[in-house]
């Protein structure tokens, strides 16, 4: 009688690949707040509007991802220089930066906008980083803080933004996610990812995205924003992005193009 043949072995499982890259560290940075109240429409101001997105969006990644440590820049209404909003990032060694603002134009003006650090190709675009880069008026030996640089001056914001920063694919990546999220699934207008010339994004040493969440100076996108339940569904679309750029970075590419 012959011997069943022996079944084929299979290689050893081995060890988990060491140094595979985690993205451990996020830092939400609500914008303005305190002394600083940002734009504002009929009610609502910009401060109060970003802490409750950067809180609500702080929720979901706590509740949805423990292995996933965040950080808030601040989580009441005070005021927070823009070096130290960086700082608290590069002290902490965080893995992605995350800035949440409110807009302001004319009435008619809506839309998200998600920008990157980088070269401005517009006069509007120059403008909502001077306006964004205009709280650091408010701060002590702003000039001596950041180098000479006055947020007030278009020549200053050309040599500023040609700063190219290392992780510049990386900011672009979580930024086009982001924009897709607000648009498709959120179902908000959007204005397109952007760069521009941001101090609180060429101060902080990793990717980093600045969010424009809409226009308080339109009537009918301060109500939106001033929702609590349409704040919920925003900060769930950037927590969706967010999931899948956490995704995407660790190799999980299958589930990334699932979100």
């Amino acid at each position: 009688m012959l011997a069943a043949a022996p079944a084929p072995s299979r290689p050893a499982a081995g060890p988990p690949a060491l140094g595979r890259y985690r993205l451990r560290t996020v830092v939400l940075d609500a914008g303005h707040g305190g002394k600083d109240p940002g734009c504002h429409g009929l009610k609502a101001h910009e401060s109060d509007i970003a802490l409750a997105l950067v809180l609500a969006l702080g929720r979901q990644i706590e509740q949805n991802m423990p292995e996933v440590k965040v950080i808030y820049t601040r989580k009441t209404n005070v005021f927070v220089e823009l070096d130290e909003r960086a700082a608290i990032a590069n002290r902490r060694h965080a893995d992605l930066f995350i800035s949440i603002h409110c807009n302001a134009g004319p009435h008619d003006s809506h839309g998200t906008e998600v920008w990157t650090m980088g070269l401005h190709k517009s006069t509007a675009n120059l403008g909502v980083a001077q306006r964004e880069n205009s709280v650091i008026l408010q701060e002590t030996d702003y000039k001596a803080r950041y180098d000479g640089f006055d947020p007030r001056s278009p020549q200053s914001h050309i040599l500023f933004s040609l700063f190219q920063s290392a992780y510049v694919t990386n900011s672009l990546r979580f930024a086009q996610r982001v924009d897709g999220q607000l648009r498709r699934d959120v179902g908000r207008a959007s204005r397109g990812v952007k760069q521009a010339g941001f101090i609180v994004l060429w101060k902080s040493t990793m990717p980093s995205v600045l969010i424009e969440s809409g226009f308080l100076t339109n009537p009918t996108e301060e109500r939106y924003l001033n929702d609590k339940a349409n704040q919920t569904y925003m900060a769930a679309g950037i927590f969706r992005a967010f999931r899948a750029y956490k995704r995407e970075l660790e190799g999980s590419s299958a589930d990334a193009a699932d979100d």
